[in-house]
C-alpha cells in the first residue's frame, strides 16, 4: 500500500515539532543542520501538500497555528514510530555485523585462516565466525548462494558472479614416499609425472584444478586419470608416505613432511607450480564489517610476507 502524499516527507514534520518547541524556524533549522532558508522552504512545502497554515511567521520568530498545533501533535506519533524503526534496523545491522560466515578451501582453512581469525579477534572481539571448509567449487557455490559473507579458493579461474583479491601465494609440490624410484633422482619430467597416476584431490579441488592447469600451460594435453580420489589432505599425505603412490598438494600442507623426511620433495621440469590463492565474494556486494576486517588482515599478510623477501 502506497504511503499518503502527504505524509512522505518526515523530515519537514519533525522540523515542525521543532518550531513548536524552540520558537523559531532559524532555530529548528540549526537543530536539524540545515540553513533557514531551506528550513523556510521545507515547511511551506509542507503547508502547499496539507493544504492548510501551520505557522504564523513574526518578526519574533514562529509559533504554530492551531492547524499546526494538531498536526505536530498527530505527527510525533509517527515520528517515534519512525525513530523505533530506525533503532530496530539498527539492531539487525549491529547483530549482521557481529556474525561472519567464511568458506575456505581445505588449505586456507586448516594453514593459513587460523592466524588470520586470530588476528580478526583483536580488532573485532565480539565477532561470532562460522566457517565452513571444502573444496573451492563448494566455496563458490557458498558464497553465490550467499550462505558465506566471503570465501578463500584455490582454483585458477573465479567463477562468474564473484569478486576476487590475491590474498596469498601458494606453490605446489609433487611428493613420495622416500622409497620411491622418485626419491632418489628428486627430479621427473612433465611428461612423465603426468603419464603417472597420482593420489589426487577429488574434482572440483583448487590443487587438482591447478595442477591440471600448469601441465596445459607446459604442453601437456593428456594426463593420466586418478590412482587415487580423495576429499582429505591428511588422506592423501598418509597414502603417500605409506607408499601408494605420489601426490600432488600445496607446500603448506607439507612442509612439515618434508622436514621430517616422510615425504620427499619431487621437482617436475619445465613445469610452473605457483599459483595464486583469492578471497570471493558476490560481486556488486562490497564487504562490509568483519568481513571487510578480514580481507584486510587476509591482504595485509600477503604484503607483510613479501617484505620480509
Amino acid at each position: 500500500m502506497p504511503l499518503p502524499s502527504r505524509v512522505t516527507d518526515l523530515t519537514s514534520f519533525d522540523l515542525l515539532r521543532s518550531v513548536a518547541e524552540l520558537g523559531s524556524i532559524g532555530r529548528a533549522a540549526q537543530a536539524h543542520g540545515m540553513s533557514q532558508p531551506s528550513a523556510s522552504e521545507r515547511l511551506r512545502t509542507l503547508e502547499a501538500r496539507v493544504g492548510v497554515t501551520l505557522l504564523e511567521r513574526t518578526s519574533r520568530g514562529a509559533r504554530l497555528t492551531t492547524a499546526g498545533q494538531l498536526v505536530a501533535g498527530w505527527a510525533a506519533q509517527v515520528l517515534e514510530r519512525a525513530a523505533d524503526l530506525d533503532a530496530g534496523i539498527t539492531s539487525l545491522r549491529a547483530d549482521r555485523q557481529s556474525h561472519l560466515r567464511i568458506a575456505a578451501s581445505l588449505t586456507v582453512a586448516e594453514y593459513l585462516l587460523p592466524a588470520w581469525l586470530i588476528a580478526l579477534r583483536s580488532v573485532s572481539p565480539d565477532t561470532a565466525t562460522v566457517l565452513s571448509a571444502g573444496n573451492s567449487v563448494h566455496v563458490a557455490e557458498q558464497v553465490l548462494a550467499q550462505k558465506a559473507d566471503l570465501g578463500f579458493i584455490e582454483s585458477t579461474d573465479v567463477p562468474a558472479g564473484l569478486a576476487s583479491r590475491v590474498v596469498a601465494k601458494d606453490e605446489l609440490v609433487l611428493v613420495v614416499a622416500p622409497g620411491h624410484p622418485w626419491a632418489r633422482r628428486r627430479r621427473v619430467t612433465a611428461a612423465k609425472a603426468a603419464a603417472t597416476p597420482l593420489v589426487s584431490r577429488e574434482s572440483g579441488s583448487g590443487t587438482r584444478q591447478a595442477w591440471e592447469h600448469a601441465l596445459k600451460a607446459a604442453g601437456i594435453t593428456e594426463s593420466a586419470g586418478p590412482l587415487l580420489d580423495m576429499s582429505s589432505t591428511t588422506a592423501i599425505k598418509a597414502a603417500a608416505i605409506g607408499g601408494i603412490g605420489p601426490a600432488v598438494l600445496s607446500v603448506h600442507t607439507v612442509a612439515a613432511d618434508i622436514a621430517a623426511r616422510t615425504l620427499v620433495r619431487v621437482e617436475v621440469a619445465g613445469v610452473d607450480l605457483h599459483r595464486a590463492l583469492r578471497a570471493v565474494w558476490s560481486s556488486g556486494r562490497t564487504p562490509r564489517g568483519p568481513a571487510s576486517d578480514l580481507l584486510t588482515i587476509a591482504t595485509r599478510s600477503l604484503t607483510d610476507r613479501a617484505d620480509r623477501r
